[in-house]
């Protein structure tokens, strides 16, 4: 069974195990946020088809960086759907070219024995993928009412996170921080300096919800929250 649940009115969230995707309905159409590990296809179109939606309705996906668990079905929903693609040009480079392990990963604190079981361990790659629109910071994609591009770096060069305008603002945090029994970083850094400098930047925003790729949406109050863990003045994470 899809655990599908809705977070606002036209805000999907679908667990795929330990990864999250999003699917947002406007003007009869969908946006997909991010695509899960390979093989996810079949269950996000059925996640739509519960929603009345078709493949086809699908005209629109956005990547939130290139880790396989958040694009590894992002070819075969193209394939399926025809929808038009989105990423940071410098994640999109390595699912154009498939280069998965290009770039060197450290665990954050405490994260150590989930990235060996994880991250280190032999997995399945993704298929290459064609990425249609490079999108950069301070971007707005005109789909479902505008979608605002923030440059998140730090767990990857190219994450980006977005904000949706809609009730009261909707934060899509991608992998700059988790939500798994509270607010914490993401399992891995490429730079953890960057890193937090990203979830400071994003602490600085007026959100009302708050998503993420691991982990509880925050449905109420999310910028608070955000704000007492990496505001000015919050105590500066170890690591």
């Amino acid at each position: 069974m899809n655990a599908l649940v809705t977070v606002a009115p036209g805000l999907h969230q679908l667990s795929l195990g330990m990864v999250n995707v999003f699917l947002l309905e406007h003007d009869r159409q969908l946006v997909l946020i991010d695509t899960g590990v390979p093989g996810s296809e079949a269950r996000i179109l059925d996640a739509a088809r519960t929603l009345g939606r078709q493949p086809q309705d699908v005209r629109h996906i956005v990547v939130t960086h290139f880790h396989p668990d958040h694009a590894g079905s992002l070819a075969a929903l193209q394939d399926l759907t025809g929808a038009t693609t989105y990423m940071h040009p410098l994640d999109a480079r390595i699912v154009r070219e498939g280069l998965w392990r290009e770039r060197v990963v450290t665990p954050a604190p405490g994260f150590e024995e989930m990235f060996a079981r994880v991250v280190v361990a032999e997995q399945a790659f993704p298929r290459t993928a064609v990425v249609d629109e490079e999108v950069l910071a301070d971007d707005v994609l005109p789909i479902a009412g505008g979608l605002k591009v923030i440059h998140v770096p730090g767990h990857s060069a190219g994450q980006i996170a977005l904000l949706w305008s809609e009730h009261g603002g909707v934060l899509f945090a991608a992998d700059a921080a988790g939500n798994m029994q509270g607010l914490h970083d993401p399992i891995l850094f490429e730079d953890a300096e960057v890193g937090r400098r990203s979830q400071r930047q994003l602490a600085a925003l007026n959100f009302e919800v708050a998503t993420f790729g691991h982990g509880d949406a925050i449905r109420a109050g999310a910028a608070g929250v955000f704000k007492r863990r990496w505001g000015d003045g919050a105590a500066v994470p170890k690591g």
